[in-house]
């Protein structure tokens, strides 16, 4: 159907034998038409690749040579690929029925877009927007990434309130879509992040150099979520706030950077507090180890920030945290 547009569906994966069992035959049933399906493995070694050998041998496998996340992951595998769009997608996506026909189209009607996500719901409750990536992801006026359906934990029920093909700010790592040209001219995802939010900062970047990123709404996917790293592993919060601060030192223009990266501090000790009074001292702990990761790579993330052209408006809302938290704003379209 899109032969002047070729496209791979690269599944990352790692120790997901059971996660391909469940998800792959139905990214086979509905993409193989209209694209080439790649497992993109970090080195698993729960015989996951050797279940889809055996079993869905139309398959082709790229094999890193070890487990460097999410970021890594996609860089490796990525050199090894020819195509001209890549659709990243976690091995946690149960896809449906004529799911890449309007992205493909979008890509082929306006070149400017970059990247582009669909709508993404929670495979557990199939009314519910799901929390990674929603309906297209924003940043608010601190850096804190929120997203059309979803804000902070508060799920909106899907009632056809995002439909439309939109911009958008930043477009989820479930299921991500962009130009292949585009991904190798701005060198891929950044490394140092290893897993979560190094697709944040690669749409940043790219609307940094003009491009647009967006959702179409008539495109959808189920996401499990959380199943390489599940929200309670202290693992997932420390690289979540320290990605998070880092995006922002990358990122923020400079004369809101000062002030942005103050109050991310002071909030991140708020969270702290909370997550002692709620007796998970743990994750407490992993927004320290977070913090002084972040200190420690304070110069190295000061000079990749000095090679960023920051052009792009990042903040269509002011704080979300004062709006969600003390206003009690929970739905999207109540953000002011």
């Amino acid at each position: 159907m899109f032969a002047n547009l070729k496209t791979a569906v690269v599944i990352l994966n790692w120790n997901g034998k059971k996660l391909l069992e469940q998800f792959l035959s139905s990214i086979i049933n509905f993409s193989s038409d209209d694209a080439t399906i790649y497992v993109a493995d970090n080195a698993s070694t729960d015989q996951s690749i050797t279940f889809v050998k055996n079993n869905f041998p139309q398959v082709k496998i790229v094999a890193n040579k070890f487990n460097g996340g999410y970021a890594k992951g996609y860089n490796d595998a990525l050199q090894h690929i020819e195509a001209d769009i890549y659709c990243l997608i976690n091995s946690d996506v149960e896809v449906t029925q004529n799911w890449l026909t309007p992205i493909i189209e979008t890509f082929k009607n306006d070149e400017n877009t970059a990247i582009i996500q669909p709508k993404i719901l929670d495979f557990k409750d199939k009314t519910k927007f799901e929390y990674a990536g929603a309906a297209g992801g924003f940043i608010d006026t601190l850096g804190y990434p929120y997203c059309r359906g979803r804000v902070f934990n508060c799920l909106e029920t899907d009632t056809g309130q995002f439909d439309e093909t939109s911009e958008i700010f930043w477009a989820s790592g479930a299921c991500f879509f962009i130009r292949s040209e585009v991904f190798h001219k701005l060198e891929g995802f950044d490394e140092d992040y290893f897993a979560h939010q190094e697709e944040i900062d690669l749409c940043w970047r790219a609307q940094n150099e003009g491009l647009s990123v967006k959702y179409v709404g008539n495109s959808t996917v189920y996401h499990v979520g959380g199943a390489t790293l599940q929200e309670s592993n202290p693992r997932k919060t420390y690289l979540n706030f320290r990605n998070s601060l880092l995006t922002a030192l990358k990122n923020v223009p400079s004369k809101n950077l000062f002030l942005v990266i103050f109050m991310r501090l002071i909030l991140d000790g708020v969270a702290g507090l909370k997550f002692i009074v709620e007796l998970r001292p743990i994750h407490t702990w992993s927004i320290v180890k977070a913090h002084f990761s972040f200190y420690k790579n304070l110069v190295k993330f000061t000079k990749k920030r000095k090679q960023i052209q920051r052009k792009s408006n990042y903040s269509i809302h002011t704080s979300v945290v004062w709006q969600h938290f003390v206003l009690q704003r929970k739905k999207f379209n109540t953000l002011k």
